[in-house]
């Protein structure tokens, strides 16, 4: 069973409320499951709402914000713990040491990032972190189906490796399994 996860996500709430009530709903299970959140230590948009609901239901969460992001992403205070790093590459280097696995919901152009060097790291095999993408209301659609494309193009080495689920509790299924 996974007892640690990166949550990389949007420091907005975006448009559709179904993604702030993902964002809620899995902070939830995740403190209920004792599974330590790491993320990025805001507590802006549905950043915020995964910590916040963690925390509210008993969980423990590490924020791990930039300097530079500290008043922009408004900075956690309530966190189980909260480092203040220099820069972007250092909070990514540190989320991913301390997480098990890595989860990823609705954000902009941040969270892509994020993504994309996880993904890239397990192809190089830099890490073999389990990486699971909570599709919420299709709104990743259109980049699974890119991805489908850079596959049949022949851009893409190996398999992703990445479970895409559409519900909170789908995560949950993963993440408990034996």
């Amino acid at each position: 069973m996974i007892s640690s996860v990166a949550v990389f996500c949007g420091s907005q709430n975006g448009k559709n409320p179904v993604y702030l009530e993902h964002a809620e709903a899995l902070g939830k299970l995740l403190a209920k499951n004792n599974i330590h959140i790491v993320y990025g230590g805001g507590n802006s948009g549905i950043m915020g709402a995964v910590a916040n609901r963690c925390l509210n239901n008993g969980g423990y969460v590490t924020g791990i914000i930039p300097k530079m992001l500290v008043e922009k992403e408004r900075a956690h205070t309530n966190l189980s713990q909260i480092h203040i790093v220099e820069d972007m590459h250092t909070r990514k280097q540190m989320m991913y040491s301390l997480c098990e696995a890595i989860l990823i919901l609705p954000g902009g152009n941040g969270t892509l990032d994020e993504m994309f060097e996880t993904i890239t790291w397990n192809v190089l095999n830099i890490h073999n972190k389990k990486i699971i993408l909570l599709n919420s209301a299709g709104f990743y659609d259109a980049l699974i189906e890119h991805t489908k494309t850079m596959r049949t193009e022949g851009f893409l080495y190996t398999p992703d490796n990445i479970d895409i689920c559409s519900s909170p509790e789908e995560i949950m299924e993963i993440l408990t399994k034996d």
